[in-house]
């Protein structure tokens, strides 16, 4: 039985994200839909001894049907001052130096991607990687599908041969 999840890109993901890559198959990274400004897909908060912060990728908002794909970073100095900020309000945390070294190469790796796509999966693979989680991750566009919401999701998933899909919270409904 083929269990497949198909979710779009986040910046940081929440823990669920991980836990819903770790139970299927194969993970589908639906990027060809339309970006939303001031929303999860390039920025999240942390939480530092003053309170929540967030950490937001800058990038260009052109037009209102731009896609996820489509985004592109405005300035890549957001990863040195993302990485700072981490390493500041995070570095007397347990483990930190363990992981410190591997996320720092993911920052730096990530300074030099022009799409918020690629940056996004280069983290989610990075702390998958991490975490031991091995799921099969392909972009969405390895596939041919209809641009109506539900037919979509059908499309994607009989191409890929699912026998189950399994959605996350916000897709509930």
């Amino acid at each position: 039985m083929k269990k497949i999840a198909i979710v779009q890109s986040n910046y940081i993901p929440w823990k669920g994200y991980f836990d819903l890559v770790n139970s299927v198959d194969e993970f589908v990274i639906l990027d060809e839909v339309q970006f939303t400004k001031n929303d999860w897909r390039n920025r999240n908060r942390i939480k530092t001894p003053a309170g929540v912060h967030w950490l937001s990728i800058p990038v260009r908002h052109e037009r209102l049907a731009q896609t996820i794909s489509a985004t592109r970073v405005m300035d890549a100095r957001w990863a040195e001052r993302h990485w700072k900020t981490l390493r500041q309000n995070y570095s007397r945390t347990p483990y930190f130096d363990c992981y410190a070294p591997t996320l720092e190469e993911a920052y730096r790796e990530a300074s030099g991607l022009e799409l918020l796509s690629d940056i996004n999966l280069l983290l989610l693979q990075v702390v998958c990687g991490l975490l031991g989680i091995r799921t099969r991750m392909v972009p969405c566009t390895r596939y041919v599908f209809s641009n109506e919401r539900n037919a979509r999701l059908l499309d994607i998933c009989q191409q890929a041969g699912a026998d189950l899909y399994l959605s996350g919270p916000a897709a509930r409904s």
